[in-house]
């Protein structure tokens, strides 16, 4: 039998977008959440959640986390399949390229969002800091002035916005003579709607706690 979906933000541009890849897939649409009470609502009501948010600061994200591991969750800042195989990507290469290759994550998105970098791009530099064993100290968010040279231990973020862009996130690894870049383009919502629909079929079968896309997809 197909859950019954209620949805947080439903006039949002990705609630829209959600109603309507669920109406193309034949899942049925209950209502909306009021904003704000979506996390607490499932949790007093021991039903699964699929979370998308971004921008949370480490206290607040450390909360949510605890609640969110109560039921049953798949929290993921982007739910684009193919963006998921880009973090898998990201891991392998980060692992078999040595410092030598420098890691700097370059992301663009539409004139309206409001945080950055993305949680896309975020979730792409934990990947990289966690292959190299390094903390969030080597991050650098863009570069002006006199910097000096490059250290091997740095990881490069840049956030772009401008215009109607849906999400772009390109990865970088460059070496001196070569350089590898992954790419993941998106121009349309309704790849960020299929994938969180497919994820919440996948979660009303799990046990409590927090997942993410790559369980949903078995790419751990």
């Amino acid at each position: 039998m197909a859950p019954r979906i209620l949805i947080n933000g439903a006039k949002g541009r990705m609630g829209q977008a959600v109603a309507a890849a669920a109406k193309e897939m034949n899942l049925p649409v209950g209502g909306a959440v009021a904003r704000g009470d979506d996390l607490a609502a499932a949790v007093a009501g021991r039903k699964p959640v699929v979370l998308g948010t971004t921008g949370h600061g480490a206290e607040e994200k450390k909360r949510l986390l605890a609640l969110a591991a109560q039921v049953p969750c798949v929290w993921a800042g982007n739910f684009s399949v193919g963006v998921n195989l880009l973090f898998a990507l990201t891991r392998r290469a980060a692992s078999v390229l040595g410092s030598d290759y420098d890691a700097e994550v370059v992301e663009m998105h539409h004139r309206f969002k409001k945080d950055a970098p993305s949680g896309t791009a975020a979730r792409l530099l934990e990947i990289i800091l966690e292959e190299r064993k390094l903390g969030a100290e080597a991050l650098r968010h863009g570069r002006e002035g006199i910097t000096g040279a490059r250290t091997a231990t740095e990881v490069g973020i840049h956030a772009l916005r401008g215009g109607d862009v849906v999400g772009d996130h390109t990865v970088m690894f460059a070496a001196l003579g070569e350089r590898l870049e992954l790419t993941h383009k998106a121009s349309d919502r309704g790849i960020f709607a299929r994938g969180a629909l497919r994820a919440a079929r996948w979660v009303v079968g799990q046990q409590p706690g927090v997942y993410d896309m790559q369980d949903v997809l078995g790419l751990k």
